[in-house]
């Protein structure tokens, strides 16, 4: 199913251009026009799904090989030192595209990484409660 309001749609569907560096017929990788480093890539369903996790298993389960190749190919390609393989899920998590989508951002040895946090002192409250709540979660999904 696609959502004609969605942008993510329309782009993975080639009805808006795009820098494609990658097309099958579930998926399109297509470069970043607002990169967070030179490189940086998303893969797109054809399919529209909120987030990944909606995507159903057959097509979810492909994507971090796909992911894989294309941040290989930033090393090779563009002397990337690594990458990270990041996904959005949610506003709070930064999710501003409601449609699935993976980003590939190579990442060089001279820049600043991008994923960095603080430890949360609260968040070790009660490790306990938190690690029962989640098993809870899991079996009753």
């Amino acid at each position: 199913m696609k959502d004609n309001n969605c942008i993510f749609c329309k782009i993975a569907n080639g009805e808006i251009p795009s820098s494609t560096l990658y097309e099958d017929d579930d998926f399109r990788v297509i470069l970043d026009i607002s990169p967070a480093s030179k490189g940086h890539a998303l893969i797109l369903p054809k399919e529209h799904y909120n987030n990944i996790g909606v995507v159903p298993n057959t097509l979810s389960c492909r994507i971090p090989e796909l992911a894989a190749k294309i941040g290989i190919a930033s090393q090779k390609a563009l002397g990337a030192s690594g990458y990270n393989i990041l996904v959005n899920t949610g506003e709070s998590a930064g999710q501003t595209v409601f449609h699935c989508h993976i980003h590939i951002i190579p990442r060089y040895d001279n820049e600043k990484g991008i994923l960095t946090w603080s430890l949360s002192e609260k968040a070790k409250e009660n490790l306990e409660n938190t690690l029962n709540s989640m098993k809870e979660a899991l079996v009753n999904e």
